[in-house]
Parts: C-alpha cells; structure tokens; sequence
C-alpha cells in the first residue's frame, strides 16, 4: 500500500483548537501561519493546554488583518489585529527567551475573561528569532512557537495500533482516541505501524524534511479535545508500550529541507532514509 498525507493541520495560536487544510506552503520555521501567536503571563511566560486546560475549545480563524477568536457560548467573538511588530516584549517557551509584539489590552481582557486567567495575547512577527533545539538540529534551523521543532509528523496506522492498546488494557467498550489529542501537522496513512520510528529523511509531495526527534509526550494528550476533560489515557497505555529513556513517545519531529514547496492532502510520502527498526524513536 502506498503511503499518502492524509490529513494536514496547522495551529494558528499555540495550544488553542487547530484546523486542518487540504495543502499548505512550508516555510523555514514550520507550516505558514502555524503557531504565529501565543497566550502569556504577565512575566512573557507561554501559557499553554497543559495548564489551562480550557484553551482547547478557542478556536481561532485566520483572517486578512489577524484573527478572529470563537469561544464557548456565550462569548461573542473578537477580531484581533497583527500587532505593530516595531514594539516588542520579552517572551519565554521551554527555554527559548525572544521577544514578540503583544496585542491591544482588550483583547487580554477578552482571553482572560474567557479563560479565567490573567493572560494576553503575543504576536511572532519573525519566526526567524528563535532557534530549533541545536542538539537534534543544525544552524540555521529556525522554528516558531511550536514545543521545539517546524513539524510533527503522526502516522494513521500507529494511532490504530495505540487505540488497540488502550482497549486491550481499559476494556473493548473505550472510545477511540482522535488524532487531534496528538497536534500533529502532518498526518501519514499507508505506513506499518510505528515505522515513523525508523525514518531518517522523508519525502512529502516536492518537500524533503529531516525526522530529527521523536516527540516525547505530556499531559496535554490526556486532555480530550472537544471537552477539556482530562482522563488517563493515553500515557497510561503507552507508559506501558512506547517508553523509552523514561519517556512517552508517539510521533516524530520533521524539520524542512525543501523550503517554499506546497504540499496538499493525497500527497504521495515517501521514506528516503531509514534505520533498522527496533531502537524506537530518535531521542
């Protein structure tokens, strides 16, 4: 069975609710518009789902001067312009300290109150500021507000293999998990199970990306993203069957070497590298 790109997504506001596309320009530092803005302190420090769990039900939509934000009834929606980039604020994401330009105090007023905590809204006019990870990447690799690399890559088939795990441990009656709780970018159907582990360099469509990391796994998959509950799963499974170093793993981080191509959902994907499987993920 060949493999294909089955589903396409991008995040326009880091830990709110994603949208999926039918094809997408890469750029150097990810999908274009993909995690542009961010929710932070009063310190500048990234607010993020983990914490609070409620953000996954905003839902934003890009729009020709910014944004606009949807939330829950009764919140009406608010349209957000793009900030003058001329005046910035120191900002910090696991590590990374840079500056982005914040919004107008009504919309920090609009994000807390829908929230119910103190948090405003920040713009990355150039994601061009903030390097990817130097351990797992190379100079000039650059990156947005995503956790740390361009691109997450998520495979149909592990996540079927994943959900069989769960039943097998939680009862044959559980519910699938969705691919949503994982926030890929790109997803791939076609391939064995867990062969994403394996690939060193992959073809999507015209665009080459290198598989640099696996993505180890936090609390926000557990958060069900079209409630905000939080349950267990699914670390509790994977704790079982895709631990390694301590860590859960599920998916892998991509960062572009063919810049500027489009690719589009029924893309063809294509493994260029890959290592002998069995080690798990790079990490």
């Amino acid at each position: 069975m060949a493999m294909t790109l089955s589903a396409l997504l991008r995040y326009p506001v880091k830990s709110l609710r994603g949208e999926s596309l039918t094809s997408a320009l890469v750029e150097p530092w990810g999908l274009e518009a993909d995690r542009r803005w961010m929710l932070v302190d009063e310190s500048g420090r990234a607010i993020t789902a983990r914490e609070v769990n409620a953000m996954v039900l905003l839902r934003p939509e890009i729009t020709a001067s910014g944004l606009r934000l949807h939330a829950p009834d009764p919140a009406e929606p608010l349209d957000v312009s793009r900030p003058d980039p001329s005046v910035q604020v120191p900002v910090s994401l696991w590590g990374s300290d840079l500056t982005a330009a914040p919004t107008e105090r009504a919309t920090a007023q609009w994000v807390s109150a829908v929230l119910g905590v103190d948090a405003r809204l920040v713009w990355l006019d150039d994601p061009s500021r903030r390097p990817s990870d130097p351990a797992y990447s190379e100079i000039g690799d650059r990156v947005s507000l995503a956790d740390g690399y361009p691109l997450l890559l998520a495979s149909q088939t592990s996540l079927a293999e994943l959900n069989r795990d769960v039943r097998a441990g939680a009862g044959p009656d559980t519910a699938d998990l969705a691919m949503t709780r994982f926030r890929p970018n790109v997803v791939v159907d076609g391939a064995a199970p867990w062969a994403e582990d394996d690939w060193r360099r992959v073809r999507i469509g015209e665009a080459t990306f290198r598989v640099v990391k696996g993505c180890a796994r936090c609390v926000l998959t557990t958060i069900d993203p079209d409630t905000a509950e939080r349950g267990k799963e699914p670390l509790a499974t994977m704790a079982r069957t895709r631990r390694w170093d301590n860590k859960t793993w599920f998916g892998v981080n991509l960062v572009p070497d063919t810049v500027g191509a489009t690719i589009a959902v029924g893309d063809e994907v294509e493994a260029l590298d890959a290592v002998a499987p069995g080690a798990g993920p790079p990490r």
